[in-house]
């Protein structure tokens, strides 16, 4: 990702309160033409709030939020540019996905051949004229997308967009966000999945209780607050004493599968001692070093756990 001059979603010092309760706390951060930018943060963090000021349905308490340098409240110039796929389906159950798909169509002034493009790219053709409360989960988030891209939108606000669904209908999903990414397009994906956040996004922003906590790139928030670990998984030995088992940390052992899994700080000065004192309990099976994950991050800046 490269960042250009002008960004395409600008928040700056957003407030937002519901009464006297704050939902978003002065709040800033850029999103740049053809990034995927990832919004993270547990439950009630102000995701679903900030979602609804950039899709110009929320009016901020204070501060600013623009899209392509315009403002996002109450700017109805402004959705010929922007797509937005809300966690929850929101299509006409009754109506085939064709026909959904027409209507807005017709809204936003686009030729119907259009919609036909987009079934077929996203496996909907055979299924187009069924209605859509035919569509099992996955079909239907695809078909939120599709309406999303109808007008061919500079900016993609997506809230969820794989939840709850099987890895196959997932990875379309996945698929489309990075070829959106390769034409120059803009993104900003809300998920609590790290590990699509991890493959997905140039840049995370950690929401929580209404204030960013952490903002860069995966990699870089990786190094910043994660600790490299050397992790063992070893068969121990009858003989293998209770003082060695005692020398390791609690938080550095696990049983899994009837073996014993050693995660061990690759920055400690003694883990050569270490590793020779475990080649004395056993057998081991595999080593190898392995970095903090996102969802390790996630837990350690906003002290959520993930579902």
């Amino acid at each position: 990702m490269i960042a250009m001059a002008e960004p395409a979603i600008a928040v700056e010092n957003l407030v937002k309160k519901y009464g006297k309760t704050p939902a978003l706390q002065g709040i800033s951060f850029q999103v740049y033409p053809g990034e995927v930018f990832g919004y993270l943060g547990p439950n009630g963090a102000g995701k679903t709030t900030t979602i609804r000021i950039l899709a110009g349905l929320s009016s901020p308490t204070s501060g600013s939020c623009r899209i392509l340098g315009q403002a996002a409240f109450r700017n109805p110039a402004l959705y010929r540019h922007l797509g937005v796929v809300f966690e929850e389906s929101n299509l006409y159950e009754r109506l085939s996905g064709i026909e959904n798909l027409r209507f807005f169509a017709a809204l936003h002034g686009v030729p119907g051949t259009r919609a036909q493009e987009l079934l077929q790219a996203y496996d909907l053709a055979q299924a187009a004229k069924r209605p859509v409360r035919t569509y099992s989960k996955g079909m239907k988030r695809r078909l939120l997308i599709c309406r999303a891209l109808l007008h061919d939108p500079e900016v993609l606000i997506m809230d969820e967009p794989t939840s709850g669904l099987d890895p196959t209908s997932a990875s379309v999903i996945h698929a489309a966000i990075d070829t959106y990414r390769k034409q120059g397009k803009t993104i900003f994906l809300s998920t609590h999945d790290m590990a699509e956040a991890e493959t997905l996004c140039d840049r995370v922003a950690f929401l929580n209780q209404g204030r960013i906590a952490a903002l860069d790139q995966p990699k870089a928030l990786m190094r910043r607050y994660g600790q490299p670990v050397v992790v063992v998984q070893l068969k121990p030995s009858a003989a293998m004493s209770e003082a060695a088992k005692e020398s390791i940390s609690p938080d550095q052992v696990s049983w899994e599968d009837g073996m014993l899994t050693f995660r061990l700080p690759l920055d400690q000065p003694n883990l050569g001692a270490q590793l020779d004192q475990l080649r004395s309990c056993g057998e081991i099976l595999t080593i190898h070093t392995q970095e903090a994950s996102l969802g390790q991050i996630f837990r350690q800046v906003t002290g959520a756990k993930l579902d």
